[in-house]
């Protein structure tokens, strides 16, 4: 898996297990990981990484789209099967935003539904109290 730049990338967790069976292999994690990777095929817009653990368990599989100097988007219950097309549509959806932000309008279902964190930029100073 390829990860970097400043291309939108989606980190899927790879650890996520199954809450009905924790013992299946492969772990639903690494089958959305692949899903994300087959629906990108060999596309170079988009960048799809792996990461050990989003701190997400009992709401995954997991994964986020982060994009330099914008805010990242944590998302959870993803179907290991069929969101791998949606975290590809939400990343090229992402990569057009000016703004920085996800847009709403024209998100997949999964990426409204799913959502855990809007994590800001590490240069965003925050909002007087």
């Amino acid at each position: 898996m390829s990860a970097g730049g400043d291309r939108t990338t989606v980190l899927v967790c790879l650890t996520c297990r199954g809450l009905a069976d924790p013992l299946v292999e492969p772990r639903p994690g690494q089958q959305l990981a692949r899903a994300t990777l087959l629906a990108l095929g060999d596309a170079t817009d988009i960048c799809v990484g792996g990461i050990r653990c989003l701190g997400n368990c009992a709401r995954g599989p997991s994964a986020a789209l982060r994009r330099d100097r914008c805010w990242t988007y944590v998302f959870g219950g993803l179907d290991p099967v069929c969101d791998g097309p949606t975290l590809i549509a939400g990343a090229r959806l992402f990569a057009t935003s000016t703004d920085g932000l996800l847009p709403w309008r024209g998100r997949p279902e999964p990426l409204k539904r799913g959502l855990i964190a809007r994590i800001p930029p590490m240069d965003f100073d925050g909002e007087a109290p």
